[in-house]
């Protein structure tokens, strides 16, 4: 059975690091479980309204074997008997992008598509949510993926988001390797984007050095001295602090 996750998303590639990544908030818990799916090197998917993973699966593969954003979502959605019900948002590996909006999801929806992302949603308080997502992305060109990502959800928040309101939000960013650079989430909160913000900045200043050392595809991995340190301290005393020195 499909989940309906009424909700505003944007994928979106980095044009001068081929980064592909997904940012996306919802009034369900856990949006970041369902929605967001990434291949590095291939393109993003957020598959959203009443969700089907297989579209993503599908729209992801067809993209490895050399079909773009728009050619991919269209045949995905050929071989669904629901599509009336899905919203699906692609970008490629050239920064083609498509989104598809089923004419039984609930409104507000719609789509906004640009050179190197797509935005989308439905169940929104109107179409400045949308435009904030996609001016948010244009004016922030020139800035770390995951960075554009998170100021572009919490532009789209501001300007009205989700009308049943407030839930779950997630954000994840694929560089080069098979792993995720970032992936976090927060998966249940009364205001979940200021959190998911706190969130990421703690990951910028301890996960992310600590992924920048893990093995690559082309072997060989290097844990600088001074990460080890880091993470040898109690998560208040790091950088960006956080957790707790209780054990």
């Amino acid at each position: 059975m499909s989940i309906e996750a009424n909700t505003f998303s944007i994928v979106a590639r980095c044009a001068s690091t081929s980064e592909f990544g997904v940012a996306v908030a919802s009034a369900v818990p856990a949006v970041g479980s369902i929605c967001p799916f990434v291949r590095a090197g291939v393109g993003a998917v957020s598959t959203q309204s009443w969700v089907n993973p297989y579209l993503a699966v599908r729209i992801l593969d067809a993209m490895q074997a050399g079909r773009d954003a728009r050619s991919a979502l269209d045949g995905a959605l050929a071989e669904d008997a629901e599509a009336n019900l899905r919203q699906v948002g692609v970008v490629d590996a050239s920064g083609g992008s498509a989104s598809w909006t089923g004419g039984d999801c609930t409104s507000w929806h719609g789509e906004v598509n640009g050179r190197d992302f797509a935005a989308q949603g439905n169940m929104l308080t109107g179409g400045q949510v949308l435009s904030a997502l996609a001016e948010t992305f244009r004016e922030t060109g020139g800035q770390p993926l995951e960075d554009r990502l998170m100021a572009c959800l919490e532009a789209a928040q501001a300007a009205g988001g989700d009308k049943r309101g407030r839930q779950s939000a997630a954000l994840v960013v694929f560089g080069a390797e098979a792993y995720a650079k970032l992936d976090v989430r927060v998966d249940e909160d009364a205001d979940p984007i200021p959190r998911l913000r706190r969130t990421f900045e703690i990951a910028k200043a301890q996960l992310l050095p600590f992924i920048a050392g893990m093995p690559k595809r082309q072997g060989g991995s290097a844990f600088p001295p001074e990460v080890m340190d880091l993470l040898l301290q109690s998560p208040p005393d790091r950088p960006a602090g956080g957790g707790s020195a209780e054990p």
